[in-house]
């Protein structure tokens, strides 16, 4: 779907983007626990699991960061609300040597920072596998005050970035960053500039959003239309064109290893490949990947059919990243893209 010399002018193109990230932005904290110690509690008569190694890094819209900087785009700017506590210390931490700016982020000490707790621990293959997620997220409303920051954010970073992706993690409606009024902020900035990239990834509110470029992945868009969740890939993919058609907005459609669905809404869907993967994988993270590759190949000059190509590209080298949440950098989407041409 894409040539060599192409590729690589499109890569090329990385490091010139600004790109703003508006969303729910949360810490991923590994707990690697070591598999030859056994030690039982006193008090509960269970085992104790004793954590080897603790391993911090941005999650949601921070997964989304780690891939931006890993392909190399040039400058981030970075829109959410986190807590005042050591959650959100550790996931600054983190965020301090990609160099994105996070003026935006707006510190709540009324918040506690969405922070997903992974144990992890190796099986009887010496593979490391996650157990039981211990999940810290908000469980009531953004606070007013909060939310009048974050739209204050927006605007400004719509203004100085080259686009914008937003990614709604949350699935209760209000309680996330990205709240109906910043939704509505969105479609406001769209019909101001509609030629800047808007690009959304919204995991229970897809159909909410009027403008700007969408993300769903197959039972996202049955969701979308009112349909019944399906392991038929074809209703996922009727679906898509239902939902873009019915919304007037083009959509990035994931389908897993069948690739990305791109759909216009006054034409016809265009299946994207994905890239095969062989051996064990691990798909945490793998539509941020995505995000990442089609949002900076759009912003370096690639169509939609060549953006959903890289980030097909980008996720095929991060799911073969066992036990954390992998990156791509641009040589490794090179050596991916001459390694299945050469096959």
């Amino acid at each position: 779907m894409i040539a060599h010399d192409r590729l690589n002018e499109i890569l090329d193109g990385f490091p010139k983007a600004k790109i703003g990230l508006v969303g729910d932005l949360f810490l991923d904290r590994y707990l690697d626990i070591d598999p030859t110690v056994h030690e039982i509690s006193v008090e509960t008569d269970l085992e104790a699991f004793q954590v080897a190694r603790v391993r911090n890094q941005g999650g949601a819209l921070g997964t989304v960061m780690n891939n931006l900087s890993a392909l190399g785009v040039g400058s981030l700017v970075a829109v959410s609300v986190i807590g005042d506590d050591g959650e959100a210390y550790d996931l600054l931490k983190e965020l301090g040597p990609l160099g994105i700016d996070t003026q935006g982020v707006v510190r709540d000490a009324t918040r506690q920072t969405p922070t997903y707790t992974k144990p992890m621990k190796q099986d009887a293959t010496g593979a490391w596998r996650e157990l039981n997620r211990l999940d810290l997220r908000p469980r009531e409303p953004l606070a007013a005050a909060a939310e009048k920051q974050v739209l204050a954010h927006l605007e400004e970073v719509f203004d100085a970035t080259d686009g914008l992706i937003v990614l709604d993690q949350v699935p209760e409606e209000g309680w996330g960053v990205v709240t109906p009024a910043v939704r509505e902020r969105l479609a406001q900035l769209s019909g101001r500039r509609p030629e800047r990239l808007i690009f959304i990834d919204s995991r229970a509110h897809i159909a909410r959003f009027r403008r700007g470029v969408l993300k769903p992945n197959l039972n996202e868009c049955l969701g979308a239309v009112g349909r019944e969740a399906s392991d038929d890939p074809q209703q996922g993919r009727e679906a898509a064109v239902e939902l873009s058609r019915v919304h007037n907005q083009q959509l990035y459609c994931t389908m897993g290893a069948d690739g990305i669905l791109v759909v216009d809404p006054k034409g016809d869907p265009v299946p994207v490949p994905g890239y095969p993967v062989e051996g064990p994988i691990d798909i945490v993270g793998a539509g941020d990947s995505t995000t990442s590759g089609i949002v900076a190949a759009l912003l370096s000059g690639a169509s939609s059919i060549e953006a959903a190509a890289i980030g097909n590209l980008v996720a095929s080298i991060t799911i073969r990243q066992l036990g954390t949440t992998g990156t791509a950098s641009p040589e490794q989407v090179r050596d991916r893209w001459r390694n299945t041409h050469a096959a």
